[in-house]
């Protein structure tokens, strides 16, 4: 994996990366209800401080949403922790992760599953996360739109959206085979809602909220402008 240095082109010294690691673990995410012990192993173990843009290094392990450009966030490692659990995933499942960003969640989902197909719309980020998974063997990147995607009803055993909608897609509630999880932000700025939705097996949806957040609006489900009088 390619190590990013800060901007100053002096990397932060091992000792407290590990400390500030530590401390993003035992002081934010445990405080947050993240009990599983194979959550919290991954998101000790995946550098985090290697899927960020350079001049943000140094908040990496922040309880805060990192900007990764073309208005594009990283979710706080809290909630990144609060989804991964929600997910519950099996080491033989199948994942789509909508949103790739830095590829940070991506590499966290293929440790925890058997395969992750992961799409990025903006080509330079898709760009600056194969470079960063390139050693990844489980996870396969592509560049587009995933609203014009056409996948097989019931394809994937998860899927995990990084961006919010105004509501939920049917086409990716379709894509969920019985039994399936899908992750997503739904409502208005400034208080959304971070979604668990589970396909039983019989067809039903039920959905599970998590938590409170505000994320920037997945490209092509933009609110409409409002016309003021």
């Amino acid at each position: 994996m390619r190590h990013i240095d800060d901007v100053s082109g002096v990397g932060v010294p091992k000792l407290n990366l590990e400390l500030a690691r530590s401390n993003m673990i035992e002081q934010q995410i445990r405080t947050w209800d993240v009990f599983d012990q194979r959550i919290l192993d991954v998101m000790r173990e995946v550098p985090r401080e290697d899927f960020v843009p350079a001049r943000h290094r140094k908040l990496a392990f922040s309880d805060l949403r990192i900007p990764l450009g073309h208005h594009q966030v990283m979710m706080k490692p809290i909630e990144q922790g609060r989804m991964l659990q929600a997910l519950s995933l099996a080491e033989h499942e199948r994942v789509l992760e909508v949103g790739t960003g830095f590829g940070y969640i991506t590499a966290c989902l293929a440790r925890l599953a058997g395969s992750v197909l992961s799409i990025e719309i903006v080509d330079s980020l898709a760009r600056q996360a194969r470079t960063n998974l390139e050693p990844i063997k489980n996870i396969e990147l592509k560049s587009g739109d995933i609203l014009k995607a056409d996948f097989s009803a019931g394809e994937f055993d998860a899927i995990v959206v990084t961006a919010s909608v105004p509501s939920l897609p049917d086409n990716f509630l379709g894509w969920l085979r019985p039994g399936g999880r899908l992750f997503i932000v739904r409502g208005q700025s400034p208080a959304m809602e971070a979604l668990a939705v589970t396909r039983t097996d019989s067809g039903e949806l039920l959905e599970e909220r998590l938590f409170e957040t505000d994320l920037p609006r997945l490209i092509g489900t933009e609110d409409p402008p409002e016309f003021r009088f």
